[in-house]
């Protein structure tokens, strides 16, 4: 699943990234890799989604949400 089809306060694990070196560059060099677990925080509508993973708020546009696999984890 895509990252921004997460719903809020829900735990994932990074499984893919895809798009142009540019985009994997800054997407990684953030701390956001495969194998990588994340929490959502904030997921609205038309809005950045804000993720915590390794001890960092991070916010992603939902443009780039796109090329972010991830997998639910069950808590």
């Amino acid at each position: 699943m895509k990252l921004k089809e997460l719903k809020e306060n829900t735990e994932a694990v990074v499984k893919n990234l895809s798009g142009d070196s540019r985009f994997i560059g800054r997407i990684t060099s953030i701390g956001l890799t495969p194998g990588c677990r994340i929490s959502v925080i904030k997921n609205d509508k038309n809005r950045p989604i804000l993720l915590y993973s390794r001890d960092t708020m991070i916010s992603i546009n939902r443009r780039e949400c796109d090329g972010i696999e991830v997998e639910e984890v069950m808590a």
